[in-house]
C-alpha cells in the first residue's frame, strides 16, 4: 500500500513563528508541533500559506521542513508548501524538500499570472515530472485570483504523483463536481474550515486546518464522526468550534491566528513578516478574550 493512502483526517496548515527581529523561532515551531501532536493531529503542513511562505527565503524554508521533521520525530506525516507562480522556482522548492525529508508537496494554483486551464495542467505534472514525491493540488482562488476546474483537477489527477486536492473553495458543487471526476482514490481535503463537515460528507477524507493549530483534537473529531456517519455528534462539535472558525478568518490569515496563539504558553509572538501587519498589541486581549479558556489549554 502506499503510504499516502492511509492520509486523512485534521492537518494542521501550521504558521511560521519569527523572534521580535522577524528571525524563525524554532524553538516557538518545535513547542507548536509538539503540542498538535500530542492532541491528535493527523499531519502537518509547513511553508504554507498559513506559514507565510511568500516571505521565506528557501533556506528558511528548508530549516523549518527539517525542524518541524525533527519536533514530529515520525508520529504523522509531514508535507511541505512550495508552490509559486513560477514553474522552474516551484520544482526547485520541490526538489529542497524532498531532500529535506518531507513526505510531500502542496502545490498552489499559480498567482499573480493567472495562468489558463492548460497551463495549470502543464505546471503541475511539470513538478510532479521532476520530482517524484506525492503532490496535493491546492486550490484557493480568493488568494491567487486563479481557479483550477474540475476537470484539470480530473486530468492532472491520472498522473501517479499528483495524489490529491486541497479545496479552499468553500463550494460544495465545486466539491461535488470534483469528486465525481476523479477516482475514490484520490485524496481530497477541505482547505476552508467552515465548511469541513459538508465537503466531508461530500466524499472528502480530511480537512488542511487552521483552526487545528488551536483545536486539533475537535478538528480531528468532526472529520472521523462524519466519516463514521455520526452526523448529529460531528454537527454539534462543528457547532462548538464555529466561533473559531469566525475568529481565525476575521482578517487575512494568519494574522488572527498568531495573535492568538502569542496568547498561550508556546511563547509564541504575533509577528507577521510585512506586507502583513499584526493585531496592535492593545488591541490584542480584546480580541483574544472570547476565547481564553480555550488558548489556556495549549501549553
Amino acid at each position: 500500500m502506499k503510504e499516502y493512502s492511509a492520509w486523512h483526517g485534521a492537518w494542521a496548515a501550521i504558521p511560521t513563528p519569527f523572534r521580535d527581529d522577524l528571525s524563525l523561532d524554532l524553538d516557538a515551531l518545535r513547542r507548536h508541533v509538539s503540542f498538535l501532536c500530542r492532541h491528535n493531529i493527523d499531519g502537518i503542513v509547513a511553508c504554507g500559506t498559513t506559514g507565510e511562505a511568500a516571505t521565506l527565503t528557501q533556506e528558511e524554508k528548508r530549516i523549518v521542513i527539517e525542524t518541524v521533521l525533527d519536533a514530529v520525530a515520525g508520529a504523522v506525516p509531514v508535507i511541505a508548501g512550495v508552490g509559486t507562480n513560477d514553474t522552474r522556482t516551484t520544482i526547485e522548492n520541490a526538489k529542497m524538500a524532498q531532500s529535506a525529508g518531507a513526505a510531500g508537496l502542496l502545490v498552489v494554483t499559480p498567482y499573480y499570472n493567472k495562468p489558463n486551464q492548460e497551463g495549470l495542467y502543464r505546471h503541475f505534472t511539470s513538478v510532479a515530472n521532476a520530482v517524484a514525491l506525492p503532490q496535493i493540488v491546492y486550490v484557493v482562488p480568493g488568494r491567487t485570483g486563479c481557479k483550477c476546474q474540475p476537470e484539470t483537477i480530473a486530468r492532472v489527477a491520472l498522473h501517479e504523483n499528483i495524489v490529491g486536492v486541497k479545496d479552499a473553495t468553500g463550494d460544495m458543487l465545486f466539491a461535488t463536481e470534483t469528486h465525481r471526476l476523479v477516482s475514490d482514490e484520490f485524496l481530497m481535503f477541505s482547505g476552508d474550515d467552515g465548511t469541513t463537515m459538508p465537503f466531508v460528507a461530500l466524499g472528502g477524507i480530511g480537512t488542511i486546518s487552521v483552526v487545528a493549530n488551536i483545536a486539533p483534537k475537535l478538528m480531528h473529531d468532526i472529520v472521523e464522526m462524519v466519516r463514521q456517519n455520526r452526523i448529529v455528534e460531528a454537527r454539534k462539535i462543528h457547532e462548538m468550534v464555529y466561533p473559531l472558525f469566525k475568529a481565525l478568518f476575521s482578517d487575512t490569515s494568519p494574522i488572527p491566528l498568531k495573535a492568538m496563539l502569542s496568547k498561550t504558553q508556546l511563547g509564541y509572538g504575533a509577528h507577521l513578516r510585512s506586507p502583513l501587519f499584526a493585531i496592535d498589541d492593545s488591541c490584542i486581549d480584546d480580541f483574544c478574550a472570547p476565547y481564553r479558556e480555550w488558548l489556556e489549554e495549549i501549553s
